[in-house]
């Protein structure tokens, strides 16, 4: 009893929710000098291919605490100086405010001088508030939260100026904002470091694939029904609820994607529902790929099941290595797209699957060594995700700690 009367002392209700008693609450007007909109308005007239036009921001730009600059334009000079309320300076904020609204970054060195489309500025009163520490905050599901309450309009909702520089916010000591930016910025800093890593290893893993995998001296043409068998997939009828409780592992193509093993189904069937369906059990290492709708998707049986009609599965013939093939199908996804038809979804046939041709080595021998070596660097990309993921996990909790004043570090 008498920690939680502690814990309840250091803090208090306030109508931005339950914050530490040393913090304050304070309207966003009162810290800022500026918030304003950036332009809005039809601007595609006045984009520009020259290198000398000013960068122009818009919401698709726009990450949590980051930038991306796919597809970033620019605009000429002379928009530039007509909207230059717009002009972006360093440490100011950026919120969307139509789309996914409230997602918010802090200007960086290299944005000074920027123009920007239907963004919400927010430029804060020297020495008065960290930004990234709002950045964080208003990307945090309590500040995302609160944004949501002054949504407006029917058809497309959005957020106005003359709403958000009305709100009140938390207001920690000006220390305690920036150990917190600081911390939070670390972290960021570290995830931004392992994605580039795991990006950098997986087109590493993508040459060496191609490299690898490239037809050489010795190699033979096959079509792909002599190198696997092909096995469709099918499913029990849903009048019979008998049919869906069973132990027989059922996989459809939700469970597949660009991963290599799946382990677990999302659902299970009966014997008497596999018996009365056109699928069949499919052994551990059998390669599932989905032949309808979105064709190519692969992965590794790792439990022995069945799938839905969604699927033409292979099972390695005897002197074929299912490691080996699994990779080699990776490389021929266009190819079996290309093979695909229909009209309501495309769909690629059994016969038109088996017909395709593969080049592969003569011997088992050297498919087990070209399989290791993308294997082991699989293994390293996924260790290095899991890492990431980690990392991920760290930061929520790090926000939902340090934003809410549970953690201080001053």
């Amino acid at each position: 009893m008498v920690e939680s009367t502690e814990i309840q002392a250091a803090f208090k209700e306030t109508e931005v929710g339950r914050i530490p008693s040393d913090w304050g609450v304070r309207l966003i007007a009162d810290l800022t000098s500026l918030m304003t909109n950036g332009f809005v308005g039809i601007v595609k007239t006045h984009y520009t291919d020259f290198d000398h036009g000013v960068l122009y921001i818009q919401g698709y730009n726009v990450e949590e605490n980051a930038f991306n600059f796919n597809g970033i334009k620019r605009v000429t000079n002379d928009f530039h100086s007509k909207h230059e309320k717009s002009s972006l300076k360093k440490g100011d904020l950026l919120t969307v405010q139509t789309g996914d609204i409230g997602v918010t970054t802090v200007v960086p060195e290299q944005l000074v001088g920027a123009n920007c489309h239907a963004l919400i500025i927010t430029r804060f009163k020297k020495n008065t508030a960290e930004p990234f520490f709002y950045s964080y905050y208003f990307n945090f599901s309590v500040g995302r939260r609160r944004l949501k309450e002054i949504e407006t309009g029917s058809t497309m909702k959005h957020i106005n100026v003359g709403d958000m520089i009305k709100m009140l916010i938390p207001y920690p000591p000006l220390s305690e904002q920036t150990a917190i930016a600081t911390a939070l910025n670390d972290a960021d800093a570290l995830i931004t470091q392992l994605e580039k890593l795991i990006a950098k290893k997986r087109a590493i893993k993508q040459g060496t694939m191609q490299e690898l995998l490239k037809p050489k001296e010795g190699w033979e043409v096959k079509r792909l029904g002599e190198v696997a068998e092909v096995v469709g997939g099918g499913t029990p009828s849903s009048f019979n609820s008998s049919y869906w409780k069973g132990d027989v592992n059922w996989f459809t193509p939700t469970e597949i994607g660009d991963k290599k093993y799946t382990y677990e189904s999302v659902r299970k069937i009966s014997k008497e529902g596999l018996t009365n369906s056109s699928a069949k059990i499919l052994p551990i290492g059998a390669i599932l790929l989905t032949s309808r709708a979105s064709i190519g998707d692969i992965s590794i049986l790792m439990l022995e099941g069945c799938t839905n009609q969604g699927f033409q599965s292979l099972i390695a013939k005897p002197g074929y290595y299912n490691e080996f093939l699994y990779y080699l199908t990776l490389t021929i996804k266009p190819l079996l797209i290309q093979n695909a038809s229909g009209s309501t979804f495309l769909e690629i046939s059994p016969n038109k699957l088996r017909s395709i041709e593969l080049c592969v080595p003569p011997t088992k021998e050297v498919q087990l060594e070209i399989a290791q070596t993308l294997s082991d660097m699989d293994s390293e990309i996924e260790l290095l995700e899991k890492k990431l993921a980690k990392y991920q996990r760290v930061k929520q909790g790090m926000m939902q700690n340090l934003l809410t004043g549970k953690i201080r570090l001053v």
